[in-house]
């Protein structure tokens, strides 16, 4: 049954974290600028947890324990890159974290462990069943909240992205299907005497069941291997067949596998070929959510994570959006739900998005130019373009090739293949018709703008990778601990609140530093004026109460 966590703790007399304390060490406990009370007040009492509401029954069962505790535990453990041990052992002995949750008495209980995975599981399984993520919900509220009491405008904001691997080996396409069979076998072995395999099937079977694709890999050569995955194919045909309808989610694995890595012509079943594996295909058998992407070299077999923040000047900046997608997700597609997520979070109209080349589409100008954004890019991407294209106002287009720096006569024509399309064609240097499209017009027009942008602009992009550092600091392989796409999103959001409150932690140790600071040099003023003054009274005290010959000898 679910229950709200009351916010006024209720301090112990006898068990009181406070009585059991003294000097030095009281004083550190009790200082409001530490960070374990700056925590407990800007993260942890502002989580609303009626988020999480559906997840528990309204009316029967026990009471749930606090919704709040265990989210900040979450956000806690990935502060530190604690593993779950680490995280409750400092939860039960550490007072400043304790102090952090809003534990304040020394007997006040933890969460138990199963308790703890629990409620992760239920987040996941609230979102597989077509459902929001609830972390991110309260991401979004505990951040809306922070920017109005910090009134923070997010006027102008940035992103950047980052790949990050999941938590899985590296499989070969024959240890890949061995492995998924293997999972599927107990759902295949309770069906066993209505399938109808043949007796070196089933014996096939059973050697797939006790062991593991590595090591057959490892005594077979590549023919063998061929052999053997061919085998598997037509073993997994047949399953399909006759199995295509089970719920398992190991078996529907299975057959997405199959669909994925075999061809089917008319009851033959061959293996793919290898350039006709897409990046979105399964890679491991314990993260089916993860895809593969080469990006420059850097080879993943996981997610990309897109962070946007504020990027107001000489003020308090946060995080206000992170998304989590496959690997195989261009960048340019998480630009329009960022805006929107952030807009939703930040008071003032957005009126500038700083970002580098793999954020441009023409989708995301025209969606720019509709809600009157000015999209900053630090380039676009690909090689510079030979030609410059200047469409004037008759529609006609002057052609400069900027390698001879020579002026190309166009010719306008309708395209063939769509006839409400116009093209301009010119006759190239090897006497090749080469030809340009609107399209290539305003990509050039698009150039021309970037190149007129001030470095000013261009730099403010370049903070962000530094949120992106943080992100990932604890991940110093570009590999998480995580496996599936609700998990890493999970800790992307946890992660970054955490940021957000370093932010916030050091904001308000500045400002309490500045005015210290001022204080300081009202103080000197204030004695410097004063000697000024004791000055100037000596002096005039010699001057009136000394006689003329006196004040001369002085």
């Amino acid at each position: 049954m679910f229950s709200l966590t009351n916010k006024d703790c209720q301090l112990n007399l006898f068990s009181s974290t406070h009585t059991f304390l003294s000097g030095r060490s009281l004083k550190v406990y009790e200082d409001s600028r530490g960070w374990h009370n700056l925590f407990r007040e800007q993260v942890t009492l502002r989580i609303d947890e009626n988020i999480f509401r559906p997840l528990f029954c309204n009316d029967n069962g026990a009471p749930n324990v606090s919704i709040r505790v265990l989210i900040s535990m979450m956000i806690l453990k990935e502060s530190r890159g604690w593993s779950d041990l680490q995280l409750f052992e400092e939860c039960r002995f550490n007072i400043l974290v304790r102090s952090a949750l809003g534990l304040s008495n020394m007997d006040d209980p933890l969460p138990a462990l199963s308790t703890y995975y629990l409620l992760r599981k239920r987040i996941v399984d609230w979102e597989k069943e077509g459902h929001e993520n609830l972390i991110e919900e309260v991401f979004s509220q505990v951040t809306q909240s922070q920017v109005i009491e910090y009134q923070i405008s997010g006027k102008n904001i940035r992103m950047d992205s980052k790949l990050i691997g999941s938590n899985i080996a590296w499989y070969s396409r024959y240890e890949l299907i061995h492995e998924i069979l293997r999972k599927a076998y107990p759902c295949i072995k309770s069906q066993l005497c209505s399938l109808l395999l043949s007796e070196s099937e089933l014996a096939l079977m059973e050697r797939i069941a006790g062991e593991c694709g590595d090591k057959v890999v490892y005594r077979s050569s590549k023919a063998e291997v061929e052999s053997k995955m061919a085998e598997l194919g037509m073993l997994i045909y047949k399953l399909k067949r006759q199995m295509n309808d089970h719920p398992s989610e190991n078996m529907q694995t299975l057959f997405r596998v199959f669909q994925e890595q075999y061809i089917e012509n008319e009851g033959n079943i061959m293996p793919r070929r290898k350039e006709e594996i897409t990046a979105d295909s399964i890679q491991s058998p314990h993260d089916t959510d993860c895809h593969y992407r080469n990006k420059d070299g850097n080879k993943i077999k996981g997610y990309s994570i897109n962070v946007t923040e504020t990027c107001d000047t000489d003020h308090l900046n946060l995080i206000t959006n992170v998304q989590v997608d496959v690997a195989s997700s261009a960048d340019c597609n998480f630009l329009e739900q960022a805006i929107t997520s952030t807009q939703a979070i930040v008071a003032q109209k957005i009126a500038t998005v700083n970002t580098d080349g793999a954020y441009h589409s023409p989708e995301n100008q025209d969606y720019c130019k509709e809600k009157e954004i000015d999209l900053v890019l630090g380039a676009i991407q690909g090689k510079p373009p030979r030609y410059d294209l200047v469409l004037d106002e008759n529609n006609q287009l002057a052609v400069t090739d900027l390698q001879t720096n020579t002026i190309i006569p166009s010719i306008k024509i309708t395209s063939g293949k769509k006839k409400d399309q116009i093209k301009w064609k010119i006759r190239n240097a090897e006497g090749k018709y080469r030809y340009f499209t609107q399209k290539e017009i305003d990509t050039c027009l698009l150039r021309k703008q970037i190149a007129s942008r001030t470095v000013e602009e261009l730099n403010v992009r370049n903070n962000v990778e530094a949120t992106i550092f943080q992100l990932g600091y604890h991940y110093s392989n570009d590999k998480s601990r995580y496996r599936g796409l609700e998990k890493h999103k999970i800790w992307a959001n946890a992660r970054c609140l955490w940021i957000n409150f370093v932010r916030i932690l050091k904001f308000k140790l500045n400002k309490l530093f500045n005015h210290i600071q001022k204080v300081k040099n009202t103080a000197y003023l204030c004695l410097f004026v004063i000697n000024i003054i004791e000055t100037v009274f000596l002096m005039y005290a010699i001057k009136n109460f000394y006689p003329k010959t006196q004040r001369n000898e002085v």
